[in-house]
């Protein structure tokens, strides 16, 4: 019969079959007695929903790591939203249903966290520099950590200063070895949430 673990401010750390219900009178006893109610674990058993607050996520460019990324922060409890300065590619992700901004103006200073998903592109200046022109509370782009990306070059031919272009964040997420998409949206969506706790999130590379 399969057994999981309960933590110690839940359950008081012991062994239960998959069989037991968790909410019987034993552990609503435990819950109550001899235990500080954990409210984490409230949410970790689904007995409530974890508040992000206002919270958006921009991902710019329309990419596989983007469309995972938009995926994930939605189901963490962020506004979605994609930037994507081509018509045609914007058009494509409409169509998809992925909500679209021309902006972030239309945003509450302080809550979007911009990640910039493709280093390619002719637009990727522009939109570096719009971003950090804007009231976001985070900038980031994808990118290998241990050479200079070219945004560094594309925001100084805009005459962006140094000390701007020192705010975009690279790498942006927490070192997991991350390879494929999805898992480079997890790494990167991991790293944010992090960041915004707070907390160091394993970031060394």
């Amino acid at each position: 019969m399969p057994l999981r673990i309960c933590p110690g401010s839940c359950a008081g750390g012991k062994l239960v079959t998959m069989a037991e219900p968790h909410t019987s009178e034993h552990d609503h006893h435990d819950h109550n007695h001899g235990h500080e109610h954990d409210p984490s674990c409230d949410v970790a058993h689904g007995r409530a929903e974890p508040s992000a607050g206002d919270r958006v996520l921009v991902a710019v460019f329309a990419t596989p790591v983007a469309g995972f990324l938009l995926r994930y922060a939605g189901d963490a409890g962020y506004r979605a939203v994609l930037m994507e300065p081509d018509p045609e590619r914007a058009a494509s992700a409409a169509a998809d249903g992925t909500e679209l901004a021309d902006s972030l103006d239309a945003f509450t200073p302080g809550t979007a966290d911009v990640v910039v998903t493709d280093h390619h592109r002719d637009e990727l200046g522009v939109q570096l520099r719009d971003a950090l022109a804007s009231k976001a509370r985070w900038v980031g782009i994808m990118g290998n950590p241990r050479h200079e990306g070219p945004h560094v070059k594309a925001l100084a031919d805009l005459g962006v200063p140094a000390a701007e272009i020192a705010r975009v964040h690279r790498p942006i997420g927490l070192n997991i070895g991350s390879r494929a998409p999805a898992e480079i949206a997890i790494a990167t969506m991991a790293g944010l949430i992090a960041d915004r706790n707070g907390k160091p999130g394993g970031f060394a590379f």
